[in-house]
């Protein structure tokens, strides 16, 4: 049995749809714990591109069953559009996609009504997308379940309650009021697609842990935007950490057997709220044109810095790391140097630890790295890789007690080092 838990370890973008398509070559299912579609995972293989929002990166495996967990926000049209993607491309999703029945819907007036909200000056820089409404009607006990629209009066019923909540949401924010016809109507087409494949994937994950089946749980966005844990107020809505895969699905901690934790060779973040380790200027340019630093769901450009450690031993312990995963070590070529922060000062006393609640404080300390050059694109083992590069590799292990098992190089599959499996 193997069942491990694949997370960002950072602000998200850490590139975890290329590293969770890479390991679930070997798994039987793969399961997106949380999020909604303000999640974006590219996939490069063999020179094609696939970006999902919603369905698991697992996808790409013909071989592998797709699972979308209750923790998952669904935004219906989204969801039906990759499916057709999907299938469009030969990769014949639709038999082996369940989706739970108990993940909540995201309706149109909801994501309308957070881009209004967005654009005001206490804006956190969301994606506009609905999908932190959506999880506070779920967390108040008045949002819509997929399960909910496949039974004709309670599909009225619970979209009428949102519906009244909603309107006067709307009128206050200068926005079309939703009407319960018009909710039902927009939906109707998609829950022709969707309806056929819902189920409970808590039954089904659980089934597949104790067959002795390879599981992956993916998630979505990163540590430091978990709702508990990260720079909060700006965070996601969700819980982005590998407790959240439980919550999210609806399995025990004792059948998760790891968790990887996917991290840039540097950092990125998007939105708002503070980055103690960017880069302004040209150097920062440099980062985000070489790693095409640009949000696969908005666009938006990335802000960049340089590889936070004490952020990423934070992420090991709230997570419960037992492998790294780095990524994007080919965009640092051609540096004469690479800082790393290893520690903060705080109040003039210097800390290893990540200072969460401070960082408007914090001020970060760098050791300066030897770079490498363009050849460590080629390697495809550990010993290949220039002795620059692993060294930075062995500050990163030491600084945060997690080996690193998976050395990224590049976009496609296989640019890729793999030091160990890690769904074994």
């Amino acid at each position: 049995m193997a069942a491990i838990i694949v997370v960002g370890a950072q602000w998200g973008d850490e590139g975890k749809g290329k590293v969770v398509d890479l390991i679930s070559a070997q798994a039987d299912m793969v399961v997106r714990f949380a999020g909604g579609a303000n999640a974006g995972h590219t996939l490069k293989v063999g020179g094609q591109k696939l970006v999902t929002h919603l369905l698991p990166s697992g996808v790409m495996h013909p071989g592998a069953r797709c699972v979308l967990g209750a923790g998952v926000v669904v935004a219906p049209e989204i969801l039906a559009d990759e499916i057709a993607t999907c299938e469009a491309r030969g990769l014949g999703v639709t038999p082996r996609l369940l989706i739970s029945r108990r993940a909540h819907v995201t309706f149109p007036f909801q994501s309308a009504i957070d881009r209004a909200a967005n654009a005001g000056p206490r804006s956190i820089g969301t994606t506009g997308r609905g999908i932190g409404p959506t999880y506070s009607d779920k967390a108040a006990r008045i949002g819509v379940r997929l399960g909910d629209l496949v039974h004709g009066a309670r599909a009225a019923d619970r979209v009428g309650a949102l519906v009244e909540v909603w309107a006067e949401r709307a009128r206050a924010a200068g926005v079309t009021a939703p009407t319960v016809e018009g909710a039902l109507a927009w939906v109707a087409p998609y829950m022709e697609v969707i309806g056929p494949l819902l189920g409970d994937a808590s039954i089904a994950v659980d089934e597949a842990i104790r067959a002795g089946k390879k599981v992956v749980f993916e998630g979505a966005q990163g540590t430091l935007l978990d709702l508990d844990h990260g720079t909060y107020p700006f965070v996601t809505s969700s819980s982005t950490v590998s407790g959240g895969a439980c919550t999210g699905v609806g399995v025990g901690p004792t059948r998760i057997t790891g968790v990887v934790g996917i991290t840039k060779a540097y950092c990125t973040r998007v939105g708002h709220g503070i980055f103690p380790t960017e880069l302004l200027g040209e150097a920062g340019d440099r980062l985000r044109e070489v790693g095409e630093e640009y949000g696969a769901t908005t666009g938006r450009p990335r802000r960049c810095g340089w590889l936070d450690l004490p952020a990423l031993r934070y992420a090991a312990r709230v997570n419960g790391l037992t492998a790294l995963a780095v990524t994007k070590v080919d965009v640092l070529a051609g540096l004469p140097e690479v800082p790393l922060c290893v520690a903060y000062r705080l109040d003039g006393v210097e800390t290893n630890e990540f200072p969460v609640d401070d960082l408007d404080r914090a001020e970060p300390v760098f050791l300066n790295m030897p770079g490498w050059d363009a050849s460590v694109s080629e390697a495809r083992t550990m010993d290949a890789l220039p002795e620059t590069v692993r060294n930075y590799l062995r500050e990163i292990e030491q600084r945060t007690g997690v080996e690193v098992a998976i050395v990224s190089i590049g976009a496609d599959r296989d640019a890729t080092v793999v030091r160990r499996e890690v769904l074994v």
